[in-house]
């Protein structure tokens, strides 16, 4: 049987907290092996003295969580040798972002990103259909994320096709890149709308630099 499947992560969350809220998709056809391109990824790592941890975008910019006691120069190596590893995955993704003030509720928000992925899914429609088994992974880390999911993937999919996993990124190197696109395309809106932060400019530089080292490398796996 064919099988595909999708890593979803999000940046933001549906309160105050944040500006922007940002949903990714990675897919990835389970035909095309991935096994040498994560074998490759944690050489690098290996051959630099890096450690070997899961790629989380925000606690690796801003030295928190597992990247504490790291340097700068280390966690700049780490983010260097993920996208690398990014750009090496035969995997394709697509990215939901919007302003959240553009909308008057938490509730009109979610309704437009159902609405996204349900259009989503139906344009590629004959690529999803072509799989026997269709494996969403999610952390359920909102349960308005995973209703959005489901009713926008039962809709516009066969029920019988699908499988629903609660996922870790700690366990899924694909889960690690939806995390890490996430990141790249936040700060790709944070440079657009000039409210980067200096951490921001420490990692990428200024906006030319950015656009030109990350985000157009990172948008031809674009779907």
């Amino acid at each position: 049987m064919r099988e595909v499947s999708v890593f979803v992560d999000e940046s933001g969350d549906f309160g105050e907290t944040s500006r922007f809220y940002l949903i990714t998709l990675v897919v990835h056809d389970q035909s095309i092996d991935i096994i040498k391109s994560i074998s490759r990824y944690e050489a690098s790592l290996q051959s630099r003295n890096l450690p070997n941890i899961p790629m989380h975008f925000s606690p690796l910019i801003n030295g928190n969580n597992g990247y504490r006691k790291l340097s700068l120069g280390q966690r700049k190596l780490l983010l260097s040798a993920f996208q690398v590893f990014a750009m090496h995955l035969p995997v394709r993704y697509k990215t939901f972002a919007h302003r959240k003030n553009r909308f008057r509720s938490s509730a009109q928000l979610m309704q437009k990103l159902k609405q996204e992925l349900t259009l989503f899914l139906f344009d590629n429609l004959d690529f999803f259909q072509s799989f026997d088994v269709i494996k969403i992974y999610y952390d359920n880390g909102q349960e308005e994320i995973s209703k959005a999911l489901h009713r926008a993937v039962e809709y516009a999919l066969s029920k019988n096709a699908l499988i629903y996993k609660d996922a870790s990124p700690r366990d899924y190197r694909p889960f690690q890149l939806a995390d890490f696109i996430c990141g790249i395309e936040l700060t790709a809106l944070k440079f657009d709308q000039q409210c980067q932060t200096s951490t921001d400019e420490l990692f990428f530089g200024g906006s030319v630099s950015f656009k030109k080292n990350y985000l157009k490398k990172l948008r031809r796996k674009s779907l």
